[in-house]
């Protein structure tokens, strides 16, 4: 477990790669922010998560709803923890005031979902009048 890194990972590096070939500017893992979100857009009050399918328990692939099958008791704890915190996570930043996207790995490996996944993030917020 020590190689598993939690910054820098491919999808995070292919979502970064996008954001900068659009023009945006960010940040990366605030340490002042709830949960410190991978990318962080201060103009745009914008926080991206970038989800592992495995480590974050994906609802929509097999990879996130797939255990181990040793040491069964250790892995359910620490994925249902992994989850729990990201619930709390969000909540925090939202509360916060910020707005929070949440980009699933197998969403960013589909060919052409990622760029949908980015203007819907960041496109302005809708006020209801």
């Amino acid at each position: 477990m020590a190689r598993v890194r939690s910054k820098n990972t491919e999808p995070e590096i292919v979502v970064r790669r996008a954001l900068h070939a659009r023009g945006y500017r960010f940040r990366l893992h605030r340490k002042d922010l709830p949960g410190k979100p991978d990318i962080v857009l201060p103009k745009h009050g914008l926080a991206i998560l970038v989800h592992g399918c495995f480590w974050h328990g994906c609802p929509r692939c097999d990879r996130g709803r797939r255990l181990p099958k040793t040491n069964v008791a250790f892995w359910s704890a620490k994925l249902t923890a992994n989850r729990e915190r990201d619930i709390r996570s969000t909540a925090a930043l939202e509360a916060a005031g910020w707005r929070v996207a949440v980009l699933w790995e197998c969403d960013i490996r589909t060919p052409g979902s990622l760029d949908g996944l980015l203007d819907a993030c960041l496109s302005p917020p809708r006020l209801c009048a």
